[in-house]
């Protein structure tokens, strides 16, 4: 079942709406007047980064931006890391943590950090990797407790992760159970970018490029230590990519490819 916030993205995707057209069609409130319509929807979008308001009085999907063009100084990044049951999202294994950090020029913080019930025992093998247990994620929320704000907090940036492909899958997994939307955003893995700047690194888990960076190493196998340890990284990387004269989006993810 989708969120209210996912059903008036769904709802403004076919244009700008006026409070009163949300309350009704979204809200499912045919008899609000336009003070209490107006209340309510600043309420439910007002704090949501996915949605504007207009001059026009209106409130609108707010558009992705123009990626290709964007300079490496404008990029606005989401760092992400999970923790999870397994290793598969296809196979039905879950996330049990969740952290995005948001990190732009050297600005970093997080944004979202949960533990999140899987609705599924952890594999003791986890257990020891993570240190996270059934008792701790049993009074957690469910991911679809969670998923507007993931959505907000991966709004408008670009996706990142130390091997993006897993994180990715199940976010996007995740997602899609939670709300029928499709994850859609650009993505950054750390893992590819590191063999195109660092090529003299053999090995490049995250271990091995902290170490090589002489970064400090805190949190690991925990959602925001690591999604940390991701955006420092990637910070050091960016320097990289400057001095090779990388300056757009568009080069970084050729480079990156």
């Amino acid at each position: 079942m989708r969120t209210l916030p996912e059903r008036a993205l769904v709802y403004l995707r076919g244009g700008p709406r006026r409070p009163l057209d949300i309350a009704r069609d979204v809200l499912g409130l045919s008899r609000a007047n336009g003070t209490v319509a107006e209340r309510l929807v600043v309420a439910l979008l007002g704090a949501d980064p996915r949605f504007a308001f207009d001059v026009d009085g209106c409130w609108t999907v707010v558009p992705e931006p123009a990626w290709q063009s964007v300079r490496l100084s404008s990029i606005r990044f989401a760092v992400v890391d999970v923790e999870t049951t397994g290793i598969s999202a296809r196979r039905g294994d879950r996330i049990t943590e969740i952290a995005v950090v948001h990190a732009r020029g050297g600005s970093v913080r997080v944004a979202l950090e949960s533990l999140v019930n899987p609705g599924r025992p952890i594999p003791a093998r986890i257990t020891a990797l993570t240190g996270i247990d059934d008792a701790m994620v049993r009074a957690a929320p469910r991911f679809g407790d969670l998923v507007a704000r993931v959505l907000a907090a991966l709004a408008g940036r670009v996706f990142v992760a130390h091997h993006a492909r897993f994180d990715w899958a199940f976010v996007a997994a995740e997602v899609e159970r939670a709300s029928d939307a499709a994850l859609r955003a650009p993505k950054l893995c750390t893992v590819r970018l590191t063999r195109a700047l660092v090529p003299e690194l053999a090995r490049r888990n995250l271990d091995s490029v902290v170490h090589h960076f002489g970064l400090e190493a805190g949190g690991r196998h925990r959602a925001a230590g690591d999604a940390l340890m991701t955006a420092a990284v990637l910070r050091r990387l960016l320097d990289r990519a400057r001095d090779r004269g990388v300056r757009t989006w568009q080069e970084l993810e050729l480079l990156a490819r």
